[in-house]
């Protein structure tokens, strides 16, 4: 079962690459008592992840959380060296979270795992964008496409806030 506005997200642990090395991260520490915009990515360093749907966030950083959002943060089943890279060849480290759902489980628990396998990616997450307020879901974008990021991209959740 897929998660749905108005849904308390499930408990999970996510790795975060910081200056001072990986951090485990949980879900209460993220959204407890906060507003949160985190999107999810198939891949990170894949081509629409890094072309079309991170540089969205990155660039619109400032509106977003001008908005009353308290964080923002990018979501993939990779580990925290790929999502470390990932931040670091971007420029977003220390910009926004660059969580690691390193075997899957917050995604699946979410019901927004995909089977990439035919592409060669094995079991990843779909595209996606949710507000979350105080750890309940306000909205989810769910895109159609694993190649398209637009009713997840920046924009839309712009026009959300």
């Amino acid at each position: 079962m897929t998660i749905a506005i108005g849904d308390k997200l499930p408990t999970a642990k996510f790795k975060e690459k910081t200056a001072d090395g990986p951090v485990e991260i949980t879900t209460e520490q993220l959204f407890d008592g906060k507003k949160v915009v985190v999107f999810a990515v198939p891949g990170a360093f894949t081509p629409t992840c890094t072309l079309n749907h991170l540089p969205g966030y990155l660039e619109n950083r400032d509106a977003i959380l001008s908005k009353g959002v308290d964080d923002i943060a990018v979501l993939a089943v990779n580990d925290w060296h790929v999502m470390g890279a990932w931040a670091t060849q971007t420029g977003g480290l220390g910009k926004i979270h660059f969580l690691a759902d390193w075997d899957g489980a917050f995604t699946k628990a979410l019901g927004l795992d995909a089977d990439l396998s035919a592409g060669g990616l094995g079991v990843r997450s779909k595209r996606y964008s949710m507000l979350v307020e105080n750890g309940v879901v306000k909205s989810l974008n769910v895109e159609e496409s694993p190649g398209q990021a637009t009713v997840s991209g920046a924009a839309a959740m712009l026009e959300q806030l």
